[in-house]
């Protein structure tokens, strides 16, 4: 991280203290939505960080994120439910087995050599499975949904995430900000040109003594882990999940969409990519209330136009772009 800082031209040293000042008063002057809107930026702001670390840093497609995401949530609710355990002291038991569930996933692609797009389409094969299982699972609920309670003695208990939006909005900043200094860290550390090797060209990597499986074994369980946290919070924040809506593969294409829009493969990307995508479709779907129409998938729709458009425009993502223009790009790779 330090490097990377120290890389960094002035003005994008203070554009980014600007920034994080920004997001830190801005629940002084935001009111109950706007923090609504900058909540859901800072979750897919920290979520793509952990899918590009997979992606962009190692060159591994997942299609089926939204099976970390899932286990996490489920883990961390289960254990509140049925035995009083709260999400604090639950994210530790959410972190490894959703880095066992990537562990497997990891091995049993890359030690078969299921590289690629039939990666991806494994990755896709346990998410679903996952769902199916949960759907008929009674301990979580089943397919009725699983609820967690909103009133009472819990809705005040900050300690167990029952705070209002203010709680949740400074959990996703911190969320977000961690997750943009470890992937700082890590893409300048030995296991992220490691990383980069593998991405480029895994068989030069191999010829220069690298352990590819080691490598992307690292990214899967990082990835996992992170997302598994951003799975306790969804659960604690939205206090209500269904197998249907949490493993489903639009879960999974939200979470990859903000890096990248915003470029793959960098440490900004994923938050650019949020503060563009996020508040788009909350607009979009605010217009659409608005003016009366229930349009089922419009924003799905939205979100693919957008996607075209940018990719179209900045093949790269718009980070990469606008880190050039505005005189920002770190002198390192």
């Amino acid at each position: 991280m330090s490097a990377l800082w120290a890389d960094t031209p002035l003005r994008g040293r203070v554009l980014a203290a600007v920034l994080l000042a920004a997001f830190l008063a801005a629940p002084l002057i935001a009111d109950r939505y706007l923090i609504s809107v900058l909540i859901l930026v800072l979750y897919f702001a920290y979520v793509g960080q952990a899918w590009n670390l997979l992606m962009g840093f190692a060159g591994q497609l997942s299609l089926g994120h939204a099976l970390y995401l899932g286990i996490g949530a489920y883990v961390a609710a289960a254990l509140w439910i049925h035995f009083g355990v709260g999400p604090w002291l639950g994210v530790f038991a959410a972190i490894p087995i959703a880095a066992l569930g990537g562990a497997f996933i990891g091995w049993l692609g890359w030690r078969f050599s299921i590289e690629g797009v039939y990666f991806a389409l494994l990755t896709i094969a346990f998410a679903e499975f996952t769902r199916i299982g949960f759907d008929h699972w009674d301990f979580t609920g089943a397919s009725a949904g699983f609820f967690l309670p909103i009133g009472g003695e819990a809705a005040a208990q900050w300690w167990n995430l029952g705070g209002g939006p203010l709680l949740f909005y400074y959990v996703a900043l911190a969320l977000a900000t961690g997750a943009t200094g470890l992937i700082a860290g890590l893409r300048r550390s030995a296991l992220g040109y490691r990383w980069l090797a593998v991405r480029e060209d895994a068989e030069a990597a191999r010829a220069l003594g690298i352990n590819i499986f080691r490598a992307r074994m690292a990214a899967m369980l990082i990835s996992s882990s992170m997302t598994a946290v951003a799975g306790v919070f969804y659960a604690f924040y939205y206090r209500n999940l269904f197998p249907a809506q949490v493993f489903d593969i639009g879960r999974s294409i939200e979470l990859i969409l903000a890096p990248i829009i915003g470029g793959l493969g960098t440490v900004f990307g994923p938050i650019v990519g949020a503060l563009i995508l996020t508040p788009l479709g909350e607009a979009l779907i605010a217009a659409t209330q608005r003016l009366g129409l229930d349009a089922p998938g419009t924003k799905a729709v939205f979100y693919g136009l957008a996607l075209m458009v940018i990719i179209w425009l900045r093949p790269n993502g718009v980070w990469p772009w606008l880190a050039g223009v505005l005189g920002i790009r770190s002198k390192g790779p």
